[in-house]
């Protein structure tokens, strides 16, 4: 089984098991978590795309480990007018660890209100 889930305003596809490396969100090594903005649930013959998210999805992570991520080194120049700016950047990370995907990949998420309104009016 596999999601889609929006960590940090990114959207991430995990299995259970996998490892990865989000931005940085509150909590210590050994601390669990789960986020519910699941957008997509799938276990390979049969997927439920949620309106916006699954109801009643969540993903369950541990996390493994909290820090900085590699250097990026960045420079500004303007030839020949002796502007060299240069700066660096270590963006902060959490290293997490997918434990559980709860929720049903069979059932149907219930249409938006307004398309039920307007398939009523129609007929």
């Amino acid at each position: 089984m596999y999601a889609v889930v929006v960590i940090k305003g990114f959207q991430h596809k995990v299995s259970v098991g996998d490892e990865l490396t989000v931005q940085k969100f509150e909590g210590n090594v050994g601390d669990k978590a789960s986020f519910e903005e699941v957008l997509m649930l799938g276990d390979g013959k049969k997927s439920v795309i949620g309106t916006p998210f699954v109801p009643k999805a969540k993903v369950d992570v541990t996390i493994l480990k909290q820090g900085k991520g590699d250097k990026i080194r960045m420079l500004k120049k303007k030839r020949r007018k002796g502007y060299k700016v240069k700066r660096g950047h270590r963006q902060e990370l959490t290293w997490i660890r997918v434990d559980g995907i709860s929720g049903d990949s069979t059932s149907k998420p219930k249409p938006k209100k307004a398309a039920a309104e307007a398939t009523a009016e129609s007929e």
